[in-house]
């Protein structure tokens, strides 16, 4: 019985964690008050070593090439494990590329993205505008979910070098970005602020518009924002030919 509890107890906590990382908390805030106006000094004995990372290996110049990079590369700044990751799928032609964040808990198993309630919502967000998953290019900023639903901040750079690359290789003509996360790493840009207006995102000379929604997750969480992520799908659609 206390095994079943403790089991509740951490299917809770992850859920919670998913939750305030879609709502935009992902900084630690310690119990006792401090004042973050103070001057913070670090003296030489304190100061932590840095250390000097090696150049990243330069990323495939095909599609192909980077989806076979993704799966067999061994090490991602992601923290996902070979043979463990969820390629990207649909039509790379198509000419609107949807990008998430992260797998959800029941993507690893099922071996695609979306697969689950929140899936549901974005297959019918997809037919709101005409579109269905075979009609888009989907693939996500992470590419297996990180232990606690949570992206690693001293990561999001080169995820976002990445996730550019990776753009600009599809080269769609509009691309909707779904989630904190990745409004984050494409943009550098919160995703409440990003909302609502196109955006240029220019990768070695290949160019694209983006638009920022939320992640289907947080709308099953926050119904009445619904109207809101309509709202930004028309603007995905708008004034361009496909």
């Amino acid at each position: 019985m206390q095994a079943g509890a403790d089991m509740l107890d951490i299917t809770g906590a992850l859920s919670a964690l998913d939750w305030w990382q879609s709502a935009g908390v992902d900084t630690p805030i310690a119990e006792e008050p401090r004042n973050w106006l103070a001057e913070h000094r670090v003296t030489a004995a304190t100061a932590p070593a840095i250390s000097v990372a090696a150049a990243p290996a330069a990323l495939p110049n095909t599609l192909a090439g980077f989806h076979q990079w993704i799966a067999e590369a061994p090490d991602m700044a992601d923290g996902s494990r070979q043979g463990r990751r969820i390629l990207p799928s649909g039509d790379a032609i198509s000419g609107i590329m949807v990008m998430i964040d992260m797998p959800e808990p029941a993507d690893g198993a099922a071996g695609s993205l979306l697969s689950d309630d929140s899936g549901r919502l974005f297959d019918k967000m997809l037919a709101a505008i005409g579109r269905d998953r075979a009609s888009v290019y989907f693939a996500s900023l992470c590419f297996e979910r990180p232990i606690g639903g949570q992206t690693n901040p001293a990561a999001i750079v080169r995820m976002g070098e990445i996730a550019r690359h990776h753009i600009a290789l599809a080269a769609p003509k509009r691309l909707l970005l779904m989630g904190q996360a990745v409004s984050r790493a494409i943009l550098g840009t919160e995703l409440i602020s990003a909302r609502g207006k196109l955006h240029g995102v220019n990768h070695d000379g290949a160019k694209t518009e983006a638009v920022a929604t939320f992640a289907p997750r947080f709308l099953i969480q926050s119904p009445a924002r619904k109207a809101d992520a309509w709202r930004d799908l028309r603007l995905l659609i708008g004034g361009i030919e496909f």
